[in-house]
């Protein structure tokens, strides 16, 4: 399968133009034979608690028939982070639609980045399901930014099947060497591909960390971009790496679940 990275900066709290980058960017990966496009977290309003709080929109709102349409006008699966209005509050969700721009899987963060400034924990709800995301024949595991911290998740995932695990984030550039390796560590561990999708720019004067990067099973980088530039990463997940080195090294078969579950 051949995947697009949309690593793109955002204007705080417009909706119609960071919008205007789904049809742009899925034309893009279309052009370059993608089967699917995969944008950032908060990719419709920025990463700022004050325009999250204002713009946040429920499904039937702009974004999401932003989305919707640069996926089907463009036939190309397609995942964003949005920031999703529902249930009387606010969810920090990933967004997973198929060829025809119908809803295919959604994922809540599920860990919220609590430390000051942010305080996603004021903002947001915290989700309170893994979902392993199914189309084109890929399995995808679905996370956000801070997830990344938190091994047992993809471990989750990994064992309900998930073959590239996602994570679409907002990462500041002052963390950029946990980044580098927490991103290996995921894919290495769990011998399965990682995609991290980040955000460039500064938003309320946090700057982005960039660095969208494709990791193979053995902590290769298939492809990476830079900290400042807009740009699309195109890459192949040939799946026949991954079950080369799990034959190779079998490591999630020997998992001694009565020590640790």
């Amino acid at each position: 399968m051949k995947i697009g990275l949309a690593q793109i900066d955002c204007v705080v709290g417009d909706l119609e133009s960071n919008c205007a980058r789904f049809s742009e960017y899925a034309s893009r990966a279309k052009a370059e034979g993608c089967d699917v496009v995969i944008f950032p977290e908060m990719s419709d309003t920025g990463y700022v608690p004050s325009a999250i709080r204002q713009c946040a929109q429920p499904w039937s709102g702009p974004a999401f028939a932003a989305a919707r349409s640069a996926a089907a006008e463009n036939a190309i699966s397609l995942i964003c982070g949005i920031s999703e209005r529902a249930e009387g509050t606010i969810f920090n969700t990933v967004a997973f639609l198929d060829a025809a721009g119908e809803l295919c899987g959604k994922y809540r963060k599920t860990h919220l980045f609590s430390a000051p400034p942010v305080h996603e924990d004021d903002i947001f709800a915290a989700g309170s399901e893994l979902p392993v995301v199914v189309p084109g024949g890929l399995k995808w595991g679905l996370s956000i930014c801070y997830d990344l911290r938190f091994p047992e998740l993809y471990r989750a995932l990994t064992l309900e099947g998930a073959q590239a695990l996602l994570n679409c984030s907002a990462w500041p550039a002052s963390r950029a060497a946990h980044w580098d390796c927490l991103t290996r560590a995921r894919a290495i561990e769990n011998q399965a591909f990682f995609v991290g999708v980040g955000r460039v720019g500064i938003d309320g004067g946090l700057k982005m960390n960039g660095h969208s990067r494709v990791v193979t099973p053995r902590g290769e980088i298939l492809c990476e971009g830079d900290g400042e530039s807009e740009e699309l990463l195109v890459a192949e997940l040939d799946l026949a790496l991954m079950d080369e080195f799990r034959n190779e090294i079998p490591a999630l078969s020997s998992r001694r679940v009565d020590l640790y579950g």
